[in-house]
């Protein structure tokens, strides 16, 4: 996010996760390969708030509502739909999916538009900072997870017990079973 000197890309080749979806797309471009699934939040860890600025990098990139969505929902997302929702620039297929990412960035730093490119980034960046400084949301999210620690609500150490121990799912999360909110009658 600070680095100012270069564009950067992050190529995600496997599923990730909460703060490795972040990790990408602290990236100036994401290129992820076609199959891959995401997890872009953190709720299912105990309703963890997430502390890798998910709250500068988010919403600029899908919106208020979008962010929103994502968070609350926690559905996972397919490489396709982080892109079409803008989250992910480029969904690439799996096959040569190494030798598609060393072209496209070649011929990113190779484009005649490049140092605009750069200066455009380097401006985006100096307007936010003067805006709100990543420290503030550094220490926005770090607050929130202090109460996820430290709080009265136990649900993260909980969900971290059964994370380390591998502890198997008793029954299907609430918000991949949608199908018990319907209103079931039998028939008769």
């Amino acid at each position: 996010m600070r680095c100012e000197t270069q564009l950067t890309v992050a190529a995600v080749g496997g599923n990730a996760g909460a703060g490795g979806c972040f990790l990408a797309r602290a990236a100036d471009f994401v290129w992820a390969r076609d199959g891959v699934m995401l997890n872009p939040h953190y709720k299912n860890m105990g309703n963890l708030y997430g502390s890798e600025f998910w709250t500068y990098l988010l919403p600029p990139r899908v919106g208020d509502d979008g962010a929103k969505a994502i968070m609350r929902h926690r559905l996972p997302m397919t490489a396709p739909e982080a892109v079409k929702l803008g989250f992910y620039d480029a969904c690439l297929p799996g096959p040569g999916f190494a030798v598609d990412v060393a072209r496209r960035a070649a011929e990113l730093a190779a484009a005649p538009d490049f140092p605009e490119k750069l200066a455009a980034k380097q401006a985006k960046r100096h307007a936010d900072e003067a805006a709100k400084p990543l420290a503030a949301y550094r220490a926005e999210e770090l607050a929130e997870m202090r109460r996820n620690f430290y709080g009265f609500d136990p649900s993260y150490h909980v969900a971290r017990y059964h994370f380390v121990s591998r502890s198997a799912h008793s029954w299907t999360p609430r918000h991949l079973a949608r199908h018990r909110d319907l209103d079931w009658k039998v028939p008769t």
